[in-house]
C-alpha cells in the first residue's frame, strides 16, 4: 500500500524540477542543466523535456551501456539535440562543460545503474568533487537535487559524507533542504535539495 498524500522521493523531486521549469519559462530563461548520473537516461529525458528546445542538458556517466541506452531514449523521444552526453565521471564536470557556462540546475541519483554491475557505484569522493565544482556555476535560485540510496554496499557511507558536506554550505549563500522517510525500515533513501541564493 502506498500513501495518498505524501509524495515519493521521485515524485517530490519531479515536482521541484517542474516548479523550477515554470520559473525558467516565465522568465524566458534558456535553461542549461546537468544530469550528474545519467544511468539509463530516464532523468535525462525528463530534464530534456523540461528545458525544451531553447535549453540543454549535459549528462555524465561512467558506464558506456548507460550512455548508449540514454542516447537511444532521447532519440526515440525526439529530444536528442537538446542533450550532450559524456562517457565520463561527474567529477569531470568542470573540464567537460563549456567555459564560462551558467547552470540552471543539476540532478544526481547516487548508487548503481539498475540492471548493471552493482559493484560500479557512485562514491563520496567523486560525488562531492562534482558538487563542489558545479556550485560556482549555478545561477541564483538554481537548484541541485541529490537522491541518496543506502541499500547497497557503500551507499550509507556515501550518503553520510554528502549530507555532512552539504551541512557545511554557508547559510547566506545556499539553502539545503532534506526530504526522507525516517521510519522506512530497509533501503533508506534521502533527498537533498540545494538552492543557491
Amino acid at each position: 500500500m502506498r500513501p495518498k498524500h505524501i509524495p515519493s522521493i521521485l515524485n517530490f523531486t519531479k515536482a521541484l524540477w517542474q516548479q523550477a521549469a515554470a520559473y525558467w519559462h516565465s522568465e524566458e530563461h534558456a535553461a542549461v542543466v546537468v544530469d550528474g548520473t545519467v544511468g539509463n537516461g530516464h532523468d535525462t529525458l525528463f530534464l530534456a523535456e523540461l528545458v525544451g528546445k531553447t535549453g540543454h542538458v549535459y549528462g555524465f556517466d561512467v558506464q558506456e551501456s548507460g550512455i548508449a541506452n540514454a542516447q537511444q531514449r532521447l532519440e526515440e523521444a525526439g529530444v536528442a539535440a537538446q542533450a550532450t552526453l559524456f562517457h565520463a565521471g561527474h567529477e569531470t564536470v568542470a573540464e567537460k562543460l563549456p567555459e564560462g557556462i551558467t547552470i540552471s540546475g543539476a540532478m544526481y541519483n547516487l548508487g548503481y545503474l539498475p540492471g548493471s554491475d552493482h559493484a560500479v557505484i557512485t562514491r563520496a569522493q567523486t560525488t562531492i568533487a562534482s558538487l563542489q565544482a558545479l556550485l560556482p556555476m549555478l545561477m541564483a535560485n538554481g537548484i541541485v537535487t541529490v537522491h541518496i540510496y543506502t541499500g547497497h554496499e557503500g551507499g550509507t557511507a556515501e550518503g553520510d559524507a554528502v549530507k555532512a558536506w552539504a551541512a557545511t554550505l554557508p547559510w547566506k549563500e545556499f539553502r539545503v533542504g532534506r526530504y526522507d522517510f525516517p521510519n522506512k525500515e530497509f533501503n533508506k533513501e534521502h533527498l537533498l535539495v540545494i538552492e543557491k541564493l
